[in-house]
C-alpha cells in the first residue's frame, strides 16, 4: 500500500482516514461501525489513560467496574437519560443460538431461548451504577462516592469514522455522589478543569472551557461542562464532558443517605468522561501531509534511533555507542527504539517514523562514529541539527520539551486567528463559511433561534464560555437582548 498521503487542503476527511490505516492506528473490522485498535494506536492510548487515571486518583477517584448489560426497566428509571439513548442503543432480546433444520451448519436464535427481560447494551452506564450505589450509600459517612470505570460502550451510529465515532469505543466515566448541591457542582467543575489540563499539558491541544446551552446537555443533566478544541479544518470537537446530574438519578433510583441530622435525604450527583475520540483529536490538532505530528508526552516512541552502515563490523560499532546513550535516554524517562532491522533501508525508516510522527529521529553511521556526531531531526518542524555525542542525551531532553511547548502555541495561534467576533447574521455566516473556526456572537438563549441558526448554517452553540464577559448586546439572529456572546461553530 503506498503510504503518501492525500493532502489536507484536497480532502481533508479522506487525509485522515487515510491517516490513520497508513500509520497503523487502526482499521475498520468486521463489524459495521466498529474498529480494531491496532497497537501503535492503543499505546497512545495506554499513554492518555495512564495520564488520566492519575488525575483522577490524585483527586481522590477510585476505579471499580459495572456490568456491560443494563436491564431495561432500570434503563428506563431515569426518563430524560433513556430518551436521549433511546435510538443508539443496541438491545439483547435472546441468549442461544441453535442449529438450523433446515440450513445444515448455519445457526438461528434459538425461539426458546428468548430473555425474560431484554438488555441494553451500555451506551452509558449511569442506570446500572445509580442501582448499585443504592446500597453502597446508607449515612453521610459514606460520601462523598468517587468513582471511576474504564471501560466500552456501544451507541449504534449510522455514520462512523475511525476515531470519531464508532459503534463501540473505549472510555471512561467517573461518577460521584455526594451530600451537598454545592459539592457536586464543585466536583463537576473540578472534572472539566482536570480534562483541559490534560489536553493542553498533554495532548498540546488548547481548549474553551463553557457550559452547554440547554438543548446540547447531557440526558439527564442539569448542566453540562465541556471542553472544545478546534480541528485544522475549521470544525470543533467536543473533547470531555462532566455533568451536574441534580438529584435525577438519585431521585429515579431512590439513592438517600442519612444526614447528620438524622434526616433521609437524597444525594446529589455527577458524571463525566472522555473517550479514544480525544486520539482523533490529536491527529487533527497536529499531523501534516507528511503524517501524524504526534506530542512528546504522549508518544509511544518519543525517540528513534536509525543506524546507516555497511557490514555487520559497522553495525556491532554504532550499535555499541547507541547503546551507551540509549541507556542514559531511558534513565531519564525517554522511550527509545534503536532500529536495527536489515530487511529496510534508512530511507524507508525515516519515512516510517515521519508517518507514524515519532518527535525526534536520531541518524548515526560510520562518519558519525568519526565525528563523534548524530544527527538530530525533529518531526515537528522537520530541522535537522548535528549534535555531539557528549551533548545528545541533554539536547534531546530539551529538544524534546521544545516540542512539546511548540506544538501547543502553534495549534493555539491556529485558534486565535480562526476565532471571530460578529455582531450581524451576515457577518456570522461569512465567518463560517470563509474561514471557519469558533464564532462569538451574541445569542438571546432561545432554543428557537439556535434550532433555527443550526438550520440555516450547520453551525451549534459548542458551549457558553467560563469566561464570557458581561455585555449588553444583540442576538445575532433575532436581535433580542443578550448579556454575552457564545461560542458557535460546525462540529464533528
Amino acid at each position: 500500500m503506498s503510504k503518501k498521503l492525500t493532502k489536507r487542503s484536497e480532502d481533508y476527511s479522506k487525509w485522515y482516514n487515510e491517516l490513520v490505516v497508513k500509520a497503523d492506528l487502526a482499521e475498520n473490522s468486521a463489524v459495521r461501525g466498529c474498529m480494531v485498535i491496532k497497537p501503535y494506536g492503543y499505546a497512545i492510548w495506554e499513554n492518555m489513560q495512564a495520564e488520566l487515571d492519575r488525575m483522577f486518583k490524585e483527586t481522590g477517584h477510585v476505579n471499580a467496574y459495572f456490568p456491560l448489560f443494563v436491564p431495561k426497566s432500570l434503563f428506563e428509571a431515569e426518563e430524560k437519560n433513556a430518551e436521549g439513548f433511546a435510538k443508539e442503543c443496541a438491545v439483547v432480546t435472546h441468549y442461544r443460538l441453535q442449529n438450523d433444520p433446515e440450513n445444515e451448519g448455519k445457526l438461528r436464535v434459538d425461539p426458546e431461548a428468548k430473555l425474560e427481560e431484554e438488555l441494553v447494551v451500555r451506551p452509558t452506564s449511569e442506570a446500572i451504577i445509580w442501582n448499585t450505589f443504592k446500597g453502597w450509600v446508607q449515612s453521610h459517612r459514606d460520601l462523598p462516592l468517587l468513582i471511576n470505570q474504564w471501560a466500552n460502550v456501544v451507541r449504534w451510529e449510522m455514520r462512523t469514522r475511525l476515531f470519531l465515532r464508532t459503534a463501540e469505543f473505549l472510555w471512561q466515566e467517573g461518577h460521584t455522589a455526594h451530600t451537598t448541591k454545592e459539592e457536586a457542582v464543585s466536583e463537576s467543575k473540578q472534572m472539566q478543569e482536570v480534562y483541559a489540563t490534560f489536553a493542553e499539558n498533554f495532548m498540546a491541544m488548547p481548549v474553551v472551557k463553557g457550559a452547554k446551552s440547554e438543548s446540547e446537555r447531557f440526558a439527564g443533566a442539569d448542566e453540562t461542562y465541556t471542553i472544545e478544541a478546534l480541528m485544522q479544518d475549521g470544525k470543533a470537537l467536543q473533547a470531555g464532558t462532566s455533568h451536574f446530574l441534580g438529584q435525577n438519578f438519585a431521585k429515579a433510583f431512590d439513592v438517600k443517605y442519612t444526614s447528620k441530622e438524622g434526616k433521609q435525604e437524597y444525594v446529589w450527583a455527577t458524571s463525566w468522561g472522555v473517550s479514544t475520540r480525544l486520539i482523533g483529536g490529536l491527529i487533527m490538532t497536529h499531523s501534516d501531509d507528511l503524517g501524524l505530528v504526534l506530542p512528546p508526552k504522549l508518544a509511544p516512541i518519543q525517540v528513534a534511533i536509525v543506524p546507516i552502515y555497511k557490514g555487520e563490523e559497522q553495525l556491532a560499532a554504532i550499535s555499541e555507542k547507541v547503546n551507551v546513550f540509549t541507556k542514559e535516554l531511558k534513565a531519564k524517562g525517554i522511550s527509545v527504539k534503536f532500529d536495527d532491522r536489515d530487511t529496510y533501508r534508512p530511507g524507508a525508516k525515516f519515512a516510517e517514523y515521519e508517518l507514524k510522527g515519532v518527535p525526534v529521529r536520531i541518524a548515526i553511521g560510520n562518519r558519525d562514529l568519526e565525528n563523534n556526531t548524530v544527527e538530530v531531526a525533529r518531526r515537528d518542524t522537520l530541522e535537522k541539527q548535528t549534535v555531539s555525542q557528549d551533548e545528545v542525551v541533554d539536547f534531546v531532553a530539551a529538544l524534546l520539551e521544545e516540542i512539546q511547548e511548540n506544538l501547543f502555541k502553534k495549534a493555539l495561534s491556529y485558534r486565535d486567528e480562526h476565532t471571530t467576533e460578529v455582531t450581524t447574521f451576515d457577518e456570522f455566516k461569512e465567518a463560517l463559511e470563509t474561514k471557519g473556526g469558533f464564532v462569538l456572537a451574541h445569542w438571546d438563549g432561545t432554543i428557537e433561534t439556535e434550532d433555527k441558526i443550526k438550520e440555516l448554517t450547520k453551525a451549534t452553540i459548542r458551549c457558553i464560555p467560563n469566561d464570557a464577559k458581561e455585555e449588553s448586546g444583540s442576538c445575532v439572529y433575532s436581535g433580542k437582548p443578550s448579556s454575552k456572546r457564545v461560542l458557535f461553530a460546525k462540529a464533528y
